[in-house]
């Protein structure tokens, strides 16, 4: 078995990321209104200006950055950029609503074997790429062997004798 499904770190999920804003206030807006993420507490003895956000089970920390004439100003939407992505529900109903709230955007898809997966991807106010699609229509297959499952079905901390047995199954 390949050494990279034994999770040295014993790590549990991806928690937060943090983002480098030119505007709190604008990122908060963005991050609730079209993403529907919502405020949370953060500590109070911070003595920077910054926000936390949660939903979808992790945390978007926003930090107001101090040198605003040193962060990257991004205009060409790249699928291939770094981003986050979120599946959504419906591809139509994202894409109606970005339109509807004057977002750019860029469509793409990806086939695999048959199977199509639909991407938009946007920027957020100061550029960081997001991409919402429809990832649960491409399997996820083990190298290992054949066995394929949905992403959203897929424990991710299967440990390496249990991916052994699914494989073999």
């Amino acid at each position: 078995m390949r050494e990279g499904f034994d999770n040295p770190l014993r790590l549990k999920s991806l928690n937060h990321i943090s983002l480098l804003c030119r505007s709190v206030e604008e990122s908060i807006a963005f991050y609730h209104d079209v993403l529907g993420f919502f405020p949370i507490r953060r500590p109070g003895s911070f003595d920077f200006e910054g926000a936390w956000l949660f939903g979808y089970g992790i945390g978007i920390h926003l930090l107001q950055s101090e040198d605003l004439d040193n962060l990257p100003r991004k205009h060409d939407i790249n699928p291939k950029d770094n981003h986050i992505s979120f599946q959504c529900e419906s591809m139509g109903g994202v894409e109606k609503k970005l339109k509807e709230m004057g977002i750019e955007h860029m469509r793409a898809t990806v086939e695999e074997g048959g199977i199509q997966v639909d991407q938009l991807f946007f920027h957020d106010p100061d550029g960081f790429m997001i991409e919402v699609c429809n990832c649960d229509n491409l399997p996820v297959v083990p190298i290992a062997g054949e066995v394929a499952r949905a992403c959203s079905r897929v424990n991710l901390q299967m440990m390496p004798a249990q991916i052994k047995q699914v494989v073999q199954q």
